[in-house]
């Protein structure tokens, strides 16, 4: 079948509008792939107190463990800037098909591991694989919507990698409990992505004109000026106008401390949860869910919020969130919280639903501001970039700190991250108040 044919093939009743069909089924389709990407990720969350209590695997601790998240976060940071790139230059469809069948490959090695150097090798090579996945997908938001929708339909999105993640959890948990063993986890993990991708594929196009719909219009705030709705010439033209700009700046570095603190709750929330409360691995992994279903939640009332301010001003939002997460922090390390499992969940949930929404606007709402349809997944992977160099610490040092001074010395540390954060985004939001635009001098060359 060619492409008018599956055009009309898949197109909604004489009558009916086709851009909201078209632009539902895109959103649902990306909703849909990039949570079957975090289901090849949160598996080593899930795992990992059976992967380091396996005598078969010479060499793999708890701390070995925390070293290989942290390569692989290292994997994801080096591989952010190269995909964003890629993505704005071949085209986010094709960098996100990639991804997912890259991502069920590496998922499938790790599954048939035999010790550490192989499984490290395994799991950076998925997490570099997967940093192709969310440039991708803002490249292809910046395709189909215009700006003013921009924090709503990324926050829908998001829901991919925190329900998903959630969903994850609790399914791979509940895998755990029923007796299945870690490699069966993997395999699983990658079976689910499998067929993910193939209905994916199947949806998704690259822009409106390829289902016969007009073009978004573009937006006001983009670091390429006049230029931002029209193709890049090269690598050197995307990214020289981020590097002039002050505000990207800024946005890095909060970018560095949140997703230091997200990173960690991911990773260590099921080892938190096992070894403070005495829960069993499975449960304890069924309960750390609560951290990505708050996340959602968070998620989805900052991007509305967010798009009634209007784009140029979701920092003011942000800050006094961020300011929040920190005290919860502070205060859930105290020993009151660290002996009582109640208190202590709902500690982790609530610093979920104020720090994710604010997360979430930086490589989403605030990347496509940046980027415009030029260079919205040059943006995004540039963000991430800095938030994932900054994330490299949340395996080691938030487990070496809690294996040698406690989770209580952990979470403090986190907090006194998640403060400096909200200054940052207090000095952004100061900036947009003050008419501090991020187009540079030559922005529309």
């Amino acid at each position: 079948m060619n492409e008018a044919a599956a055009t009309r093939a898949w197109r909604p009743l004489p009558g009916i509008d086709a851009g909201p069909w078209w632009r539902g089924l895109t959103v649902g389709s990306l909703l849909l792939g990039y949570a079957g990407y975090y289901v090849c990720r949160s598996n080593l969350s899930v795992a990992a107190p059976l992967i380091a209590a396996d005598p078969s695997l010479a060499g793999v601790t708890t701390g070995s463990v925390g070293l290989m998240a942290s390569v692989g976060v290292f994997a994801y940071a080096f591989g952010k800037p190269l995909t964003g790139i890629g993505g704005d230059l071949l085209g986010g469809r094709r960098m996100f098909l990639l991804g997912m069948w890259g991502t069920v490959a590496a998922t499938l090695a790790f599954g048939a591991g035999g010790g550490l150097l192989t499984l490290g090798a395994a799991w950076m090579v998925n997490r570099f694989i997967q940093s192709t996945g969310w440039g991708a997908l803002t490249k292809l938001v910046a395709q189909w919507f215009e700006p003013e929708r921009h924090g709503q339909v990324v926050a829908v999105l998001s829901l991919s990698y925190l329900f998903g993640d959630a969903a994850a959890r609790f399914a791979l948990g509940s895998m755990l409990g029923a007796g299945f063993g870690w490699r069966a986890i993997f395999v699983a993990s990658a079976g689910v992505l499998a067929v993910i991708a193939v209905g994916v594929g199947a949806v998704l196009r690259e822009r409106p004109g390829d289902r016969g719909l007009p073009d978004p219009r573009s937006g006001l705030h983009s670091v390429y000026g006049d230029a931002e709705a029209t193709p890049p010439p090269d690598a050197a033209a995307l990214v020289a106008p981020f590097l002039a700009s002050p505000s990207f700046w800024l946005v890095c570095a909060l970018s560095c401390g949140l997703t230091l603190v997200r990173e960690a709750f991911n990773i260590w929330t099921p080892t938190f949860l096992a070894a403070t409360y005495d829960m069993a691995p499975g449960e304890a992994a069924r309960w750390s869910a609560i951290f990505p279903l708050m996340g959602g939640v968070s998620v989805i009332l900052v991007g509305f919020a967010s798009d009634a301010l209007g784009p140029g001003r979701r920092m003011t939002l942000a800050a006094p969130l961020v300011l929040v997460a920190g005290l919860l922090a502070f205060g859930a390390s105290s020993g009151l919280v660290m002996h009582d499992v109640r208190l202590g969940l709902l500690a982790v949930g609530a610093i979920a639903l104020c720090l994710i929404g604010p997360y979430s606007l930086l490589a989403g709402a605030i990347a496509l501001e940046l980027g415009g349809r030029r260079g919205a997944a040059t943006a995004a992977g540039l963000i991430d970039t800095a938030g994932y160099l900054g994330a490299l610490l949340s395996g080691v040092a938030v487990g070496a700190a809690a294996q040698s001074q406690g989770w209580g010395v952990s979470l403090r540390w986190l907090g006194v991250v998640m403060v400096a954060a909200a200054l940052i985004a207090a000095a952004l939001a100061w900036r947009d108040a003050h008419g501090y635009a991020p187009v540079v001098p030559g922005g529309s060359a």
